[in-house]
């Protein structure tokens, strides 16, 4: 059935799993799977533990969503290895969500994030990584690995601070107002942590160096008796099952307010998840479905909340994870998400007993590898435009909102790339030029010895778009004297937009007034649908718009 269904879409809307087992799935590739999606859940499980409580939920709504987010993902990826659940990236934007609105309003934004990017993957925006600049992922990927330093220092110390507040420059004026009530034995175990998983991650050991952490760490508070907080003290006991399924409430209200939230939860999604399948096919030599990862990613958002789950996307860590220990099709996923339930089910009594020192020192590793700083101090040499980007993402993710930092981020590059267009668009009256020009080898120049009174010809290069049309007008402007023909050569012109059409439109009109005939020379493919789409080149006619400057040459002789 399943087959049917999913043979009515094209090809790059088709989940991997089922093109795979098409294909047809053996009992090795099994057995593959099998081993690594045990080992990824089990380096899944203090992470997603981890994730959830920085993000200022339940301990263990972090496994519901990495529990979920494995299944669910898994069956309609459009890559073979993507493991995807909670991750870093979310951690600043989903505490400052749960702070002011509560879970009901997480998982309204998380739905309505997961509906944002089905509809991405539809529209076939699976390039979206494209068209984001690298100085403004490293500015706010920086800026998110600072936050979650900071929001880390508390339970590594072991302060006796109830709440610290969700502003950086008042967090860390409580934690330096409060740095004398830091716990010995809490420290302890945060060094001790952070060097276990550092000396670990140098052997290629199945088991990760954050569950030898967070094992030996909770051993020592029981056998030593250690006064610290574990997750039990400040959460209580960790359920081991599954929360029954629950629709959040959603008003109008509440959908206006989590827009813009739910926006930017679906771009870091998007990023993320499509880095992640990049990352991916790099190590194992495939090619991923961008859109049907949009597509995936957005299913698992929209179901993780009815199972009480926050924000979930490709995690590149656990995926590249999978891949080392030989994992092949999205089954591994599905494996890794019934590992968590086992563990769960059995384990869970346990995770209560897991002190909090050593899971801010597994977030702190996360901060260090997630913030890339020999990126940041490269694009710091690069031009103004990419050190401006980088420099207000970070600092405006850092000391004002995650979300402001991606607007403006967004903003300033958009603006960076227009200025940049504009830069190396141009246009010009070459006809003096031509006539002055020796070069008897250019054919062009060739012609333009015999160049006839009352012919101007006008050169039009890179894009004709709305950051360029000034020039162009004021260049045309600049031609005072009335002309039989106007030629406007366009063999060096890429690309045209609604801005550039309308220009040429005015221009068109202009010269009708004047009985000046424009001839259009040596146009590309986009210019000429453009003209075609507004209309101009029925105005301008068929046969004025020709292919070379020589036809239009003798064109122009015969008119004048």
């Amino acid at each position: 059935m399943f087959d049917k269904i999913f043979s009515l879409f094209p090809k790059d809307l088709r989940p991997k799993l089922f093109t795979i087992l098409q294909k047809g799935y053996t009992k090795e590739t099994f057995t593959a799977d099998l081993i690594s999606g045990i080992v990824v859940g089990v380096v899944a499980l203090p992470l997603a533990i981890a994730f959830g409580i920085a993000s200022g939920v339940k301990p263990e709504q972090g496994l519901y969503s990495a529990i979920i987010a494995g299944i669910v993902v898994s069956i309609f990826s459009g890559s073979r290895a993507q493991i995807s659940g909670p991750t870093g990236a979310f951690i600043v934007i989903i505490y400052g969500i749960v702070q002011q609105y509560g879970y009901d309003g997480l998982a309204v934004a998380t739905m309505l994030a997961g509906f944002f990017l089905v509809i991405l993957g539809f529209i076939r925006f699976g390039v979206l990584l494209k068209f984001i600049p690298y100085s403004l992922t490293t500015g706010f990927t920086s800026g998110i690995a600072i936050i979650i330093l900071s929001s880390q220092v508390k339970d590594f110390l072991g302060l006796h601070v109830e709440k610290l507040p969700s502003g950086f420059v008042e967090k860390w004026g409580v934690i330096l107002s409060n740095i004398s009530t830091y716990n010995l034995s809490a420290l302890m175990i945060g060094v001790v942590s952070i060097l276990i998983i550092i000396v670990w991650q140098r052997f290629d050991f199945k088991i990760p160096g954050s569950l030898v952490a967070v094992i030996l760490s909770t051993v020592a508070v029981i056998v030593f008796g250690l006064k610290v907080d574990t997750i039990g003290s400040l959460f209580g006991e960790v359920p081991n099952s599954l929360p029954m399924p629950h629709i959040p409430h959603i008003s109008w209200e509440i959908l206006t307010k989590m827009f813009q939230p739910a926006f930017i939860i679906a771009m870091l999604a998007a990023i993320e998840s499509l880095l992640s399948a990049v990352v991916a096919d790099g190590m194992m030599g495939t090619r991923h479905r961008s859109n049907m990862e949009l597509i995936a990613q957005g299913i698992g958002n929209i179901v993780s909340p009815i199972f009480l789950g926050i924000p979930v996307t490709g995690a590149i860590a656990r995926t590249a994870t999978n891949i080392k220990n030989g994992g092949k099709t999205p089954i591994t996923g599905i494996v890794h998400s019934i590992v968590l339930i086992i563990i769960m089910l059995f384990l869970a009594k346990y995770a209560s007993l897991i002190p909090m020192a050593a899971l801010s020192a597994i977030l702190i590793t996360v901060a260090y590898k997630m913030g890339e700083w020999r990126s940041f101090f490269k694009i710091l040499k690069a031009p103004l435009s990419d050190r401006a980007v980088l420099l207000n993402t970070f600092f405006l993710t850092v000391f004002i909102d995650l979300t402001i930092a991606i607007e403006v981020g967004l903003v300033l590059a958009a603006l960076s790339f227009m200025k940049k267009m504009s830069d190396v668009s141009e246009s010009r009256i070459l006809t003096e030029s031509l006539r002055a020009s020796d070069n008897m080898e250019d054919s062009n120049s060739l012609m333009a010895k015999d160049i006839p009174q009352g012919v101007e010809i006008f050169e039009v290069y890179g894009t004709l778009f709305f950051g360029a049309v000034d020039q162009f007008r004021e260049t045309i402007r600049q031609m005072n004297k009335r002309v039989n023909v106007l030629i406007i050569e366009m063999s060096q012109l890429l690309v045209i937009d609604g801005s550039g059409a309308k220009a040429l439109d005015d221009l068109c009109v202009q010269l009708k007034k004047e009985k000046t005939v424009l001839i259009i020379s040596g146009i590309h493919k986009q210019p000429l649908f453009e003209l075609t789409r507004s209309g101009l080149y029925d105005r301008i006619g068929e046969e004025n718009i020709l292919g070379t400057i020589d036809e239009a040459l003798e064109k122009a002789r015969t008119i004048v």
